[in-house]
């Protein structure tokens, strides 16, 4: 819902939304609190609350207060409820349930922190994909942000005078993505990075040719093995993530037989 929001938001120059966030609201009092707080701030509120008594005070409340209330699942639990014919569920958290789906992110959400930057460079057999990429090429978020979707992604370092792990040049199950940046965009970056942490000594880190150095033979490296490269110059973390999805995607479809293909 928040990304949902955050996204129509982008669509208007010049806003800057202030959010306010109330999770697992389940019973009138924690609701009555809300409805003081949005009286004090008032604004559009977006909700995705099941209960029905509890929904209809809030609606009642917005109403009071003059306040926009929409709930952000009914156009698209009503058009799946026309398409399946099925009957609506009321089950509050349903969400939420403790399904094979949820240990599944869990399990990859420990599998990227463990292997993230290179650590547990033993196991990456076992993962699903490995990203590879010179410093500040968003290569943890982007792990992270793919755990949450169920996807094993470990992360290996291009750093200028330190071997690769050999079992790299090995892996025949995980799908190997090399992530590129612009020269100009990383340094600016790298810099930015420095800056927070108060270090202002210039270094081969962010010098112009040296960057530049680094991602001809980050590409040369990437072409060698035919991996498939990314370019993050201009993509959020969730359209990286999404661009490896897809690669996955295609990578099992190549690899899945169709009833046309011969039995072997």
């Amino acid at each position: 819902m928040n990304a949902i929001s955050k996204a129509v938001c982008a669509r208007f120059d010049g806003i800057l939304p202030i959010e306010h966030i109330y999770p697992l609201v389940r019973s009138a009092r924690q609701l009555e609190r809300v409805l003081r707080e949005i009286e004090d701030g008032p604004g559009m509120v977006v909700h995705t609350i099941v209960d029905r008594d509890l929904r209809t005070m809030l609606e009642d409340g917005c109403r009071r207060l003059m306040t926009p209330c929409i709930g952000a699942l009914d156009p698209l639990t009503a058009a799946l409820g026309r398409y399946l014919g099925a009957q609506l569920s009321t089950r509050v958290g349903a969400q939420h349930a403790l399904d094979t789906d949820y240990f599944n992110r869990i399990e990859a959400l420990n599998y990227a922190i463990g292997h993230d930057d290179g650590q547990g460079g033993q196991n990456l057999e076992s993962a699903d994909v490995v990203l590879v990429g010179v410093s500040r090429t968003s290569k943890t978020p982007t792990s992270i942000y793919l755990a949450h979707r169920g996807v094993r992604a470990a992360n290996v370092p291009i750093v200028p005078g330190a071997s690769l792990p050999d079992q790299l040049f090995k892996l025949t199950r995980p799908l190997v993505v090399g992530l590129i940046l612009s020269p100009d965009r990383l340094i600016q970056i790298r810099r930015n990075r420095l800056l927070s942490l108060k270090e202002v000594r210039e270094s081969s880190y962010v010098d112009s040719e040296a960057v530049r150095e680094e991602i001809v033979q980050a590409r040369r490296l990437f072409e060698r093995h035919g991996w498939p490269v990314i370019d993050v110059s201009r993509r959020s973390v969730e359209e990286t993530a999404a661009a490896v999805i897809n690669l996955l995607n295609a990578r099992q479809s190549a690899r899945t037989p169709t009833a046309a293909d011969p039995t072997p």
